[in-house]
């Protein structure tokens, strides 16, 4: 077979089956059901396989003379309802409450339809409508679930009422009695088995679909964390303006005082705590414009290189030359709009990899395929395991402090929001490493440039 056909033929297959066909789900709630109805058009695919072959086996082999053309041109309909039900579960819009119903009632008419034209309620196959009743139990809303009930004894009713016996040439009454028990035999033991293999899979759907709302619950509760920290530090640099303001005046004051115009030592001093107190108004300026409350003018616009390039600047400056090794592959000029909570994020994982290896950090950057790749490498002891197991995590620090971990959990948090992501590992030759990636798009000014 040619590698083309072998695609070909894979890619009928996996339509067939609905792969995939769950990924257009609007939310979870629809993800599950979508998941369900595949599990649905899987057991109509048995069902059709497995009737043709027994259609054809009681027909030609056993001697029972059944209808075969209504019966084919019942397996086409189910092979019609499932190529419908494919084709729904492709669009966009999600599934309706009256969805699963109606496939499970068109399967339990269609079943009603071959065993009125193979025995009526004679056919050892009658306890194939538990199965429907169980799945609607499983699958439906309470009323939906009475509905599923009400139609498969309404037609087992019909089935005595217009009982069609089926015609066996050549067996005794004996050899029938015993193929009708084998068939019941076979009925009970199919039941089982689908039962046991397709509410297995809907259950894995449900603890799929429980585990994900767990997760988001988490996301919620962690974002509100973020909030409140938010509120506090905003607060709190609200508070400390006031203050630190009119330190500067009081120093701006003593500049011109005759103790300190005539010692020099002093008048240095006096300088570098002007510095000091200038350098603590920009971080409550930085703190407030993070939480949008002190925009001054327009964003600032920059390109990829030179961000990134001041963001190195800026940390060197305050924790000395010697212990940052940079480096970029970045060469374009992306225009991208400035983001200032970005450069903390980043200062944080450099000021965490500082505090476990002084002197030993590098940092490098880089983009590829719309994507910006931010490594910081250290030398220090690395990562626990259960540091690393909950890597973001509030609290989660081997620093051994109290409030410790929360700048890594503001880190992946802040790049989360971004739609980007961060994770942690030990390097190989000693250290530990993390590595930031967030799409250019959540930076870039215009689209479709690359860094």
């Amino acid at each position: 077979m040619t590698p083309t056909a072998s695609m070909v033929i894979s890619g009928v297959s996996g339509w067939l089956s609905g792969a995939r066909a769950a990924e257009n789900a609007n939310g979870p709630a629809d993800a599950i059901a979508r998941q369900n109805m595949l599990q649905l058009i899987h057991l109509r695919w048995i069902a059709v396989l497995g009737q043709v072959v027994t259609i054809l086996a009681v027909h030609f082999s056993l001697g029972f003379k059944v209808p075969l053309a209504a019966m084919m041109l019942v397996l086409a309909g189910l092979v019609a309802l499932n190529l419908f039900s494919l084709l729904r579960l492709k669009r966009g819009a999600p599934l309706g409450p009256y969805d699963l119903f109606a496939a499970l009632a068109l399967d339990a008419l269609a079943l009603t339809a071959q065993l009125y034209f193979s025995g009526g309620a004679t056919n050892p196959f009658t306890t194939l409508y538990l199965l429907h009743v169980i799945l609607g139990a499983v699958l439906l809303e309470a009323w939906a679930t009475w509905a599923i009930v009400a139609l498969t004894t309404f037609c087992f009713v019909m089935l005595l009422s217009f009982n069609r016996p089926i015609i066996a040439s050549g067996l005794s009454d004996q050899a029938f009695f015993d193929l009708f028990l084998m068939g019941m035999l076979l009925g009970i033991v199919l039941d089982a088995l689908l039962l046991v293999t397709f509410v297995g899979r809907i259950n894995a759907n449900l603890r799929r679909h429980d585990a994900r709302l767990a997760e988001l619950r988490q996301r919620a509760a962690e974002e509100t964390h973020i909030v409140r920290m938010g509120l506090l530090a905003s607060g709190a640099a609200h508070e400390l303006g006031t203050p630190l303001a009119t330190l500067d005046v009081i120093l701006g004051d003593w500049r011109r005082m005759p103790i300190f115009a005539g010692n020099p030592e002093l008048a240095q001093e006096l300088e570098d705590m002007r510095g000091e107190v200038r350098r603590c108004k920009s971080i409550v300026t930085g703190v407030l414009m993070s939480a949008g409350e002190a925009r001054g003018g327009e964003v600032r616009v920059s390109t990829l290189r030179a961000f990134m390039d001041e963001v190195a600047g800026e940390w060197r400056a305050t924790r000395g030359d010697q212990a940052l090794v940079y480096e970029t592959d970045l060469v374009a000029k992306t225009p991208i709009a400035a983001e200032s909570t970005l450069k903390q994020v980043i200062h944080n994982v450099l000021d965490n990899a500082l505090e476990a290896s002084p002197g030993a950090v590098r940092l490098w950057v880089g983009a590829s395929e719309g994507w910006l790749r931010i490594q910081v490498d250290d030398d220090g002891p690395g990562f626990t395991d259960e540091t690393l197991e909950n890597f973001g995590a509030p609290y989660n620090s081997t620093k051994g402090r109290a409030g410790g971990g929360l700048g890594l959990f503001l880190v992946v948090n802040v790049l989360r929001k971004l739609g980007g992501a961060a994770r942690a590992e030990n390097r190989t030759e000693g250290g530990a490493r993390v590595v930031l990636t967030l799409p250019l798009a959540a930076l870039e000014i215009e689209d479709g440039r690359d860094a």
